[in-house]
């Protein structure tokens, strides 16, 4: 099994146990999912099975796009709607003016301060860990990008917004720093993301999609994965002949006319995708890693 799922993944589990699920319907060896998603959130949650995992790695480095609605006026010590309530305040009126200029403020380059109920680890353990021990220690800023924000609704004391950033970015931070802008706080209500990189939201499956599947067949469940290649779909392609398809099987850089000058590519040899390859110094392209799907 090589290739992409692009699972919806539910509401209320982890994306760990969303992974297990999968990597047992496709029976497959080795798989992982890139850039994991909170037990409140749903969306795109993409895992790589057999081969594919060579590549995972590049999809975490990719933008996101979420779409997310904010309880205004409540508080949480999460950030979102699992945690308790530790403040509430009147909203107010509130203008769509006042909602514009707040969310300009957020767009461009921006620092945050990871949550402690995050799974980033200090010193070999996740914060969220420390969290649930009443511990809370200091965590430096991180530099992020917010690419767009747009509203989609607004209703009273709810808030929905479209959101395109970098990797790294917490929505929930984010929720929250702009309900204190606005002057009365706020937490995630709900969060789903619809894309991570090139993959594009209708190309998302559920897990009950998944299990008809299954149940008609392994070809019928084989069709639902997406080509290795589409994680980097964005990338340069570069098309090498058979001489330099053999050279860079060997490990060797190899010169091939008319490609790109530098950066990160995709490697084709006519239609087979062959992996990863680097635009050297020198312009030779080199292999960085290879796909074998025999």
């Amino acid at each position: 099994m090589h290739g992409v799922i692009l699972l919806d993944k539910p509401l209320g589990i982890t994306s760990n146990a969303a992974l297990q699920i999968v990597k047992k319907l496709f029976n497959a060896r080795k798989a992982g999912h890139t850039g994991s998603l909170d037990p409140l959130a749903t969306g795109m949650l993409p895992i790589c099975l057999g081969e594919a995992t060579k590549v995972s790695a590049y999809l975490l480095d990719a933008d996101k796009k979420y779409r997310t609605t904010i309880k205004l006026g409540v508080c949480t010590n999460t950030g979102d709607a699992e945690g308790e309530v530790i403040e509430t305040r009147p909203v107010g009126k509130i203008s769509r003016d006042q909602i514009s200029k707040v969310l300009e403020s957020f767009t461009g380059t921006i620092s945050q301060i990871p949550p402690m109920h995050s799974a980033l680890k200090v010193k070999g353990v996740p914060l969220y860990k420390l969290a649930h021990q009443g511990i809370v220690i200091e965590r430096k800023s991180r530099t992020v990008s917010i690419f767009n924000i747009e509203v989609c609704g607004f209703d009273g004391d709810e808030l929905e917004l479209d959101i395109h950033c970098s990797k790294g970015t917490y929505i929930r931070v984010l929720a929250e720093d702009i309900g204190h802008a606005l002057g009365c706080g706020g937490h995630v209500q709900s969060l789903y993301r619809y894309g991570v990189g090139p993959f594009k939201e209708e190309s998302i499956i559920t897990l009950d999609a998944l299990r008809e599947l299954a149940e008609q067949g392994q070809a019928q469940l084989d069709a639902a994965m997406l080509p290795i290649e589409y994680a980097i779909a964005d990338w340069p392609e570069v098309v090498l002949s058979e001489d330099a398809a053999y050279y860079i099987r060997q490990g060797q850089a190899v010169f091939v006319p008319r490609a790109v000058t530098e950066g990160w590519v995709r490697l084709m040899n006519q239609d087979h995708f062959m992996g990863v390859g680097q635009i050297l110094d020198d312009g030779k392209v080199a292999p960085r890693k290879l796909i074998n799907t025999n």
